[in-house]
């Protein structure tokens, strides 16, 4: 009896066709990174202040001061929600008052923007905000759409996984990808808030990612416009529709359906592909053992807290898992507020997250996995603090801080999964990644309104992020260090959270004899 990776080992791990197929999957993915993090530009809002009605009988100086003003970042700026009451300053407009002079404007009475607000378009013509007025009492409508937008990939990753079960891997795949591009289409018609985030959430569903990918602006986007903006942004999906012919099915899952000719085929063009002459039988359905058949023992969410030390795994692996991603997508939506050229930030927030990745590349190879992850988190959350501290006028060394705050929270994300992956046994590895993964969902739905806070306190965001990504960085140094240490099978073979005394049994300890091979400890994100 063979199985799969039995049969098709002539093949090799990494060949010219597996390369190949590794990169137009890649390729497949890149819309992803457009339609999660695009919504920085198509929610931004703007500096605005209530419209005041050209038919109203004023005099310039009653009309450039029918809004009162307030500091911001040491600067007068015009109220954003209220202006003086119009009638009033009509009336004084009439009787020939001077603003400031024959009237003190501190005790005039004000009302809100009865009329509407007056947009500044130096940055954008026109998002969602401007389109439906999304400021004031409606200010919190701008990050429920992001939001709805993380249910929806929260939703697709709950049924993507049985979808490509029964309908095959790569069917599934391009229906998202059809589904994502249809629906960011459609939004570009969209009559009112409401059409355009349902629409948001189908395109979240759609995504069904296990992260948002990496935001590619690689070139400055000139696009002012939320609709056009759209638009572009679905070309891409468009285009990745010639993947179809080709990316092969998965011929795993075709023998897992008895589709023993259609997998043949593909192998056979695998090793063509690779140069390797296959052999005359590859797959002989009475010989052929289909891994997803063998009876295993049952295992249920519910072991994921069966004991105490996997119960307090659990836990923490929750809120790391959580802390990161709103740590992660937080910065990454913030950064339009940053100042500076809009695009350049976003941009640099992109870039800053190439070398976090390689770094956490190098950090899985040679070092502990706790100390690494710590040290990460501590890195994104100190100088996350700092940027409080740096007066206003050395804006871009804010604007730097925020970036390495980005690079360690980036560097801890790209970390933790092998770092979860590790923690958990064989048994119930998939559900406690899969847990800990719906945690970072769970955490990127409540980014966009860690962010809404800085319309009260520009520095809470970062303080509050700060503060959090230290705890857990704290809290990751009570976790078990798994660096070189074989992969646990069972739950009683699981490794212990530091700090917590437990009962020792001889199935606690797993001792390997002199001369006996090590089992399989996780190098990568492949598991």
């Amino acid at each position: 009896m063979q199985d799969y990776d039995e049969v098709t080992a002539f093949l090799g791990e990494w060949g010219p066709f597996q390369r190949l197929i590794f990169f137009l999957l890649s390729a497949s993915i890149i819309p992803n990174g457009f339609n999660g993090l695009s919504s920085v530009f198509f929610t931004a809002t703007p500096e605005h202040h209530c419209r005041v009605p050209d038919t109203a009988n004023l005099s310039s100086a009653w009309r450039n001061h029918s809004v009162p003003v307030r500091l911001q970042d040491g600067r007068e700026v015009l109220q954003s929600c209220r202006r003086y009451r119009l009638a009033t300053i009509v009336n004084f407009s009439a009787l020939g008052l001077e603003p400031g002079r024959d009237v003190d404007l501190e005790q005039l009475e004000q009302e809100g923007c009865l009329d509407g607000w007056d947009f500044s378009q130096d940055i954008y013509l026109s998002t969602i905000v401007t389109e439906w007025n999304l400021v004031c009492e409606d200010d919190w409508k701008a990050p429920l759409t992001i939001s709805l937008f993380f249910v929806g990939v929260l939703m697709g990753s709950f049924i993507s996984g049985q979808l490509s079960d029964r309908f095959g891997r790569k069917n599934v795949l391009f229906v998202t990808m059809g589904m994502q591009t249809g629906f960011s289409f459609l939004q570009i018609f969209s009559k009112n808030f409401e059409m355009f985030t349902v629409l948001f959430f189908l395109v979240g569903m759609g995504q069904i990612s296990n992260y948002v990918a990496a935001f590619v602006l690689g070139m400055a986007i000139s696009l002012e416009d939320w609709r056009m903006l759209l638009l572009a942004l679905t070309v891409p999906g468009v285009l990745c529709a010639v993947l179809w012919w080709f990316i092969p099915e998965s011929p795993r899952w075709l023998i897992s359906q008895g589709r023993f000719q259609e997998a043949e085929v593909i192998i056979r063009r695998a090793a063509k592909t690779n140069g390797i002459t296959a052999p005359s039988t590859i797959f002989d359905s009475s010989e052929l053992q289909d891994l997803s058949s063998k009876k295993q023992q049952s295992h249920s969410i519910l072991d994921l807290v069966r004991t105490r030390n996997i119960r307090m795994i659990t836990v923490m692996s929750i809120i790391l898992w959580m802390t990161i991603s709103v740590g992660y997508f937080g910065l990454s939506l913030d950064t339009p507020n940053l100042h500076g050229d809009v695009y350049l930030n976003c941009f640099l927030s992109a870039v800053v997250e190439v070398p976090a990745y390689v770094l956490a590349w190098l950090l899985l190879r040679h070092l502990p996995r706790r100390y690494s992850m710590a040290t990460a988190l501590f890195l994104g959350g100190s100088v996350l603090l700092f940027v409080q501290l740096v007066p206003p006028e050395l804006y871009y060394l804010a604007t730097v801080l925020v970036m390495v705050g980005k690079f360690g929270v980036t560097a801890a994300f790209s970390m933790v999964y092998v770092y979860t992956a590790e923690l958990y046994p064989t048994v119930v590895r998939n559900m406690g990644v899969g847990v800990s993964s719906t945690a970072s969902r769970l955490g990127s739905i409540l980014s966009p309104y860690f962010i809404y806070l800085g319309a009260y306190d520009r520095f809470l965001p970062y303080i509050l992020m700060g503060s959090l990504t230290i705890l857990t960085a704290i809290l990751t140094l009570f976790l078990p260090e798994t660096f070189g240490i074989p992969l646990p099978d069972t739950i009683d073979q699981m490794l212990r959270v530091k700090g917590i005394k437990y009962r020792q049994t001889p199935s606690h300890t797993r001792m390997l004899k002199d001369g006996e091979e090590s089992p399989t400890v996780l190098k990568s994100t492949s598991f």
